[in-house]
C-alpha cells in the first residue's frame, strides 16, 4: 500500500493495468476531504468526468450535491467522492467484472489512507462490489451493513433517480438515515 495521498494519485494516474486506459481523457482519482469520516463510491466516470477528471460532475453529480446539501455535506467541505474504477467505460457501460478488478486497489488505497467511519455506495455496481455481491439495491439501500468496524449503506445511483423521479423520496431517506448516523459516529464532519 502506498502510503501518501501524492504519490497515490500520481502512481494512480498513469494505471496502465486494464483496457480503460486506452480510451479514457483524465483518471478521475476522486475529490474531497482526504480525511473525511464519509465516504461515497459510485461505479466509474461518465464522459463529463472524464472531460474534467472529476467524479459527479454532470446531471447525476448535481443531483447528488443537491442531495448532499439537504442534509450539510458537501465534497468541498466534510465527504470524499470515489468511483470503483478511475477510468470511463466506454459508452458508460457497466465496468466489466476484471476492469473492477484491476482497479479496486487504488480505491482500498484510498480507503486505507482515509480510514472513513461511514462508505456509502452509489448504485448498484458499486454496492455489489463494496457490500455485498449480492445486494438487491431496490430493497436493501438504506440499510447499514458493518465490516471492519465501518458502517457502510448503498443508496440508488443519481442518474438512476433522474431515469426514474419517483424513486427520489426513497434515495432522500436514504440521506437523513446518513445524517442521523453521522451525527450519532462522527466526530467531525458537522
Amino acid at each position: 500500500m502506498i502510503q501518501t495521498w501524492k504519490e497515490l494519485e500520481t502512481e494512480c494516474k498513469s494505471c496502465r493495468k486494464c483496457g480503460l486506459c486506452e480510451t479514457r481523457n483524465n483518471v478521475v482519482f476522486g475529490v474531497g476531504k482526504k480525511d473525511a469520516e464519509v465516504l461515497f463510491i459510485g461505479e466509474g466516470p461518465g464522459e463529463k468526468e472524464d472531460l474534467q477528471g472529476e467524479p459527479f460532475v454532470g446531471r447525476a453529480g448535481q443531483l447528488l450535491d443537491k442531495m448532499l446539501a439537504a442534509v450539510d455535506l458537501s465534497r468541498e467541505n466534510n465527504i470524499y467522492i470515489a468511483n470503483i474504477v478511475k477510468c470511463r467505460p466506454p459508452k458508460n457501460r457497466d465496468p466489466l467484472p476484471e476492469e473492477q478488478e484491476a482497479c479496486i486497489n487504488w480505491l482500498r488505497n484510498q480507503v486505507m489512507l482515509m480510514r472513513p467511519k461511514i462508505i456509502v455506495a452509489l448504485g448498484r455496481i458499486a454496492a455489489m462490489q463494496i457490500i455485498k455481491p449480492d445486494i438487491k439495491i431496490t430493497k436493501e439501500h438504506g440499510i447499514f451493513f458493518e465490516r471492519k468496524n465501518v458502517l457502510m449503506m448503498a443508496t440508488l445511483h443519481p442518474a438512476a433517480l433522474l431515469r426514474n423521479p419517483n424513486q427520489k423520496p426513497a434515495a432522500f431517506e436514504d440521506f437523513i438515515k446518513l445524517r442521523d448516523k453521522i451525527n450519532e459516529i462522527c466526530e467531525r464532519t458537522y
